[in-house]
């Protein structure tokens, strides 16, 4: 009968019942150890950090600046060389225009007089034309001005009785308008060869995001651009020798729907492509000025007159991610390169990681300023709702400030100005002697008061975006509250190539030197993010760019370095005129500016001994400016 009973005792029901009392009493065994001797990672109120013994900052609290909008007249200076822009409405999206301006360039001034634009050969007159923002003298000097051999670009042409001027008829509004095709045919255009330059994107696909666009029909003008239902966005009519351009979408507009990272589905692909539609509509206008005015003098946008420009960044945000990075400084020197190290201070631990910003890090960091590197702040916590914090106080310091990533998309205790502030403080307390000038976020997460709060705290450059997002491959002019109005001092240098997109980075090497060229075609800026968590193949991959593209004479330079001469070239004022023997050019530059290139009208061009050097065709002029007016001779 024992023999009977014993099965019963040992059947399923029994072993389970064992099984589950096991896991419990195991499982409660794993949470007393943890919580007697384990870190405890997920209670923001009592996270682990480290302590550097007797440090404590930054003391003194930050002051945001309010918003003062940007005003037009501090750009009503220059001469009859530079394009101008007859502003109809001082309440448009002027400031993108007058960004996207200096980025591509070219030199411009705004009058909102009629008679002054009449003075200069090449006149913009935007957002609009109508009678309701023009006088009829107005009217009639823009009416005149392609008769005399000028050339006009009509925006908004909505009435004044102009129509007869562009070659077209009545305009059409519609908000079903996605994007737009280019004529490679016409001669204007012939720069424009790539399929994504030829076909740009103008509205949002976001029904509720569209916004109004005009389109013509042409009657004398000949159609230069057409949206995708055949209707003109681009008309041009040659009046003698003169030229009139109607153009229907407002490009103020779009370049600030780029510029303030709200392109709202307009871009094409997130990173790692070739997105020029800012850059086509910039190119565009600066054909239509080296056209019309004979001297048209523009500034080149990469040092030395060479045509590309590469920084190379990396970001450390994990354990082994410091651990590495001397690897890639080592090979960045032996290549005869320097890269900009963006650093996570993480002294929190929480759901992201384990602490490495610690005794240990100092001597790293030490480390990559002796190899030439710059130090950049990657923010404390680096978390992926960033773009969500509050503003904060100002006055968060170490090591009270205490962000915690509870989990993936939850993080508590963080504030943009507590990212920013105390992240800037601890780099340069553990680095004595450096200054931290430049901010990435992680993953690029994008808060809107990120600009004027990165001036406030003492930064001077952002690399917080994509290219392909801001649809440029161009650095830019950040504004505040990413808004049209008011703009801050900090300069945007967008990524073009990260390493988190699929596929791996070693398979995408042809890939990245097809988008490099395709940049190099107009001076672009070339910006790869390669994070340091592994060497191996990602270092080999590092190795073969740079070597590639140092055979094809790309500038390379730490993002402070290029950022400093590309603020220094934003703030030169060039004027220019043709004289009976050759061209005259007048440099004024607020800051020093090395191997600054000018490119001329036409070639054959040659200068005194001694003053500049010019390229094999005469084409390109390049020279040193120190701060201070300086005038440059040429002939023929």
């Amino acid at each position: 009968m024992g023999m009977a009973q014993r099965p019963l005792a040992h059947g399923p029901i029994f072993r389970l019942t064992l099984a589950l009392v096991g896991c419990a009493l195991f499982g409660g065994l794993v949470w007393l150890l943890a919580a007697t001797f384990g870190p405890v990672r997920r209670d923001p109120h009592n996270p682990p950090i480290h302590r550097f013994e007797g440090v404590s900052g930054p003391a003194a609290a930050t002051v945001v600046p309010p918003a003062i909008p940007a005003d037009w007249r501090d750009y009503d200076q220059g001469g009859p060389s530079r394009l101008v822009i007859l502003l109809t409405d001082e309440d448009s999206n002027w400031a993108g225009l007058a960004h996207g301006l200096k980025s591509i360039g070219v030199p411009f001034r705004i009058t909102r007089d009629a008679n002054e634009a009449g003075h200069h050969r090449v006149m913009m007159v935007y957002p609009s034309i109508s009678g309701r923002v023009l006088t009829p003298e107005a009217l009639r000097i823009i009416a005149r001005h392609p008769e005399t051999g000028g050339t006009v670009i009509g925006c908004g042409i909505e009435g004044g009785g102009l129509e007869e001027v562009f070659g077209i008829g009545p305009a059409e509004s519609s908000r079903e308008h996605r994007k737009l095709r280019l004529d490679p045919a016409h001669p204007l255009l012939a720069e424009f060869t790539d399929p994504l330059e030829l076909e740009l994107p103008v509205n949002s696909a976001d029904p509720d995001s569209a916004l109004t666009m005009l389109s013509h029909r042409p009657t004398r003008g000949r159609v230069l651009a057409s949206y995708e239902d055949g209707r003109a966005a681009l008309v041009h009519r040659a009046v003698g020798s003169g030229h009139a351009y109607a153009l229907g979408p407002d490009v103020g507009h779009l370049l600030l729907k780029g510029y303030n990272d709200r392109q709202e589905l307009l871009s094409r692909s997130y990173a790692n492509g070739f997105e020029p539609a800012l850059d086509t509509w910039l190119r565009l206008l600066r054909a239509i000025y080296r056209e019309g005015e004979p001297a048209a003098v523009t500034l080149h946008t990469v040092p030395g007159g060479r045509p590309l420009s590469v920084v190379l960044t990396h970001d450390i945000d994990f354990t082994r991610s410091i651990v590495n990075a001397p690897a890639y400084a080592a090979l960045e020197r032996e290549q005869g390169v320097a890269a900009t190290y963006f650093i996570q201070t993480k002294y929190v631990q929480d759901w992201n990681d384990d602490i490495f910003m610690n005794e240990q890090a100092g001597p790293i960091l030490q480390e990559l300023l002796a190899a030439g590197a710059e130090i950049a702040s990657h923010s404390v916590s680096h978390s992926r709702v960033f773009e969500n914090f509050p503003p904060g106080t100002g006055t968060e310091r170490y090591p009270t400030y205490r962000p915690f990533v509870q989990e993936r998309l939850l993080t508590v205790n963080g504030t943009v100005l507590g990212e920013l502030r105390v992240s800037k403080f601890l780099l340069e307390r553990l680095t004595p002697g450096l200054e931290v000038q430049s901010f990435r976020p992680g993953h690029l997460r994008n808060p809107r008061d990120l600009p004027q709060l990165l001036q406030a705290t003492g930064y001077r450059y952002s690399s917080s975006t994509t290219a392909n997002n801001a649809m440029t491959h161009l650095p830019f002019r950040l504004m505040h509250g990413r808004a049209t109005q008011a703009v801050t001092d900090i300069y945007e240098f967008p990524v073009t190539i990260e390493d988190e997109l699929p596929p791996p980075l070693p398979q995408r090497l042809g890939r990245a030197l097809h988008v490099a060229e395709r940049i190099a075609r107009y001076g672009g800026l070339f910006v790869v993010l390669i994070h340091t968590d592994s060497t191996g193949e990602k270092l080999e991959f590092q190795r073969r760019l740079t070597a590639e593209l140092q055979a094809k004479d790309a500038w390379f330079g730490r993002l402070q370095d290029f950022a400093a001469w590309w603020v220094g070239r934003d703030q030169v004022e060039l004027d220019a005129h043709r004289t009976a023997d050759g061209l005259h050019i007048t440099l004024k530059a607020p800051l020093p500016v090395a191997a600054l290139a000018l490119q001329l009208p036409g070639t054959g061009w040659r200068v005194d001994a001694g003053e500049a050097g010019l390229n094999a065709d005469g084409s390109q002029v390049r020279l040193n400016l120190p701060p201070g007016t300086h005038h440059l001779r040429l002939h023929r």
